[in-house]
């Protein structure tokens, strides 16, 4: 068995070659075809924890590689180090056999202060899924940046199937979750997307399925797509809903102009993104709503017409265009996720096969902007060039809502700076160890907090509301 405690950095010196000096590129391999005793691993959504901590969740496919109604757990794993190393796995969902596995797990924040909600399916599988004995959705929480969660609840009757509240959707043969990256949109809302078989036919069509009371109760929107699969949704600057569908040849989107209850008539393409039908991931990754001095958005898919080549895009212009890519794996690689992580680095949870090799490895690779980029664009706020290293200075939680904790511990004075420089708050410390500073009348955005301690040093953090 291999302890994921262990596992090597690997730096790959020929593309690190054509990078700037300062730019960063690791890939670190978290599970294997064998490793814990299954035979299998498939299926990888992350997602960068409120505390900063990376989390990460898998299919373990433990006798053979295929989906529902196989016997499948669904696994987590954190790191607190950029991704260089991970715990152990632990369970968030147990198979007890064919027909009684779980997989296909996204991931999304809640609207809890260390909080994350993640969703799945289990049963019977897509294709022997009916009304009577529909393949099953569930939710889990965290509350505590993904170190525990909560039992597996059944959420199936919001979306469909024999005792669905909604009647027309009684009809319908099975749903599913497009794994990896959910949404929390600004207002609170949170959303995955489902790919729906509503007749015999082996055909899926795209809805989003969305809460506006933090999971409690969900709804579902109008169709997106005829003929989709697997999709994804993430926030544009202006408030709009953009979803990535799979789809072999062009990849499609839609656009939703009310939060994602219902999309345009018909699906749109992109000319710039050409992948097999595979799953992908689209998140966002700066916003000037945010103080970031440019509006990124960015896609990961396989590039070309085969599994292979997983490829990350760059948007600057809310998803119109993509000009901007590199293939991050030059081989055998299929499904993927995404992350951004507390330096403005950026994550990329993937599964491949080296040439060689039988079976899915999944891995983690952690690279900068300058290097996905060739040194053309850089992470930076307005009017700011570096961005501190939020380890110099303990906050959290980290994005807050209401109140913020720095641990002052030797520190004789402290500010709260915006992204323009401007002092906005002052803070007494008065030999405290820690301090819990209210931040409700500050506005949505990025901020600094300087520090000097009792030898003259300065100490910089920087936290997100």
């Amino acid at each position: 068995m291999k302890r994921l405690l262990t596992i090597a950095i690997i730096v790959i010196s020929a593309v690190v070659a054509n990078a700037q000096n300062d730019s960063l590129f690791t890939r670190t391999e978290l599970y294997h075809p064998g490793d814990y005793g299954s035979m299998n691993y498939r299926i990888p959504g992350v997602i960068t924890a409120k505390d900063g901590s990376i989390v990460v969740v898998t299919d373990k496919r433990k006798f053979n590689e295929g989906d529902l109604p196989q016997d499948i757990d669904i696994v987590c794993n954190r790191s607190t180090d950029g991704g260089l190393t991970w715990s152990e796995p632990y369970t968030i969902a147990q198979g007890t056999g064919v027909n009684h596995g779980f997989g296909d797990c996204a991931l999304a924040w809640s609207n809890d202060d260390n909080g994350l909600i993640a969703v799945f399916v289990g049963g019977p599988g897509l294709w022997n899924s009916t009304p009577s004995n529909p393949i099953r959705s569930y939710k889990s929480y965290s509350y505590d940046n993904g170190q525990t969660w909560t039992e597996p609840e059944d959420i199936t009757h919001f979306i469909f199937g024999d005792d669905c509240i909604i009647p027309e959707h009684q009809a319908w043969r099975a749903s599913f979750f497009g794994s990896g990256n959910g949404l929390r949109t600004s207002t609170g809302r949170i959303m995955f997307v489902a790919a729906i078989r509503e007749g015999s036919a082996q055909s899926l069509n795209n809805y989003a399925v969305y809460s506006d009371d933090n999971g409690l109760t969900w709804q579902v929107s109008g169709r997106a797509s005829t003929g989709g699969d697997e999709a994804k949704v993430t926030e544009l600057v202006d408030g709009r809903i953009l979803m990535s569908i799979r789809h072999g040849g062009k990849r499609w989107y839609n656009i939703s102009e009310d939060g994602g209850e219902t999309w345009q008539p018909n699906t749109s393409t992109w000319n710039d993104i050409t992948a097999p039908a595979c799953n992908g991931d689209i998140i966002r990754y700066t916003s000037v709503n945010q103080g970031h001095n440019k509006n990124r958005l960015l896609h990961s898919v396989p590039k070309g017409s085969q599994r292979s080549n997983v490829t990350v895009y760059v948007s600057y212009d809310e998803g119109e265009t993509w000009p901007v890519k590199k293939t991050i794996v030059p081989y055998s690689s299929a499904y993927s996720s995404l992350c951004v992580l507390p330096d403005g680095t950026i994550g990329l949870y993937v599964e491949e096969e080296p040439n060689g090799t039988s079976g899915y490895s999944t891995v983690f690779y952690n690279f900068s902007l300058e290097w996905l980029t060739d040194g053309n664009d850089t992470y930076g706020f307005e009017g700011i060039t570096e961005v501190p290293d939020n380890d110099s200075l303990k906050i959290y939680p980290n994005p807050a809502i209401s109140s913020i904790k720095i641990e002052t511990e030797g520190l004789k004075k402290l500010k709260i700076v915006n992204v323009k420089g401007q002092t906005v708050k002052k803070v007494s410390v008065k030999n405290q160890s820690t301090v819990e500073v209210d931040i409700t009348k500050l506005a949505a955005g990025t901020y600094l907090i300087e520090a000097v301690d009792h030898n003259g040093n300065v100490k910089i953090g920087k936290f997100i509301k």
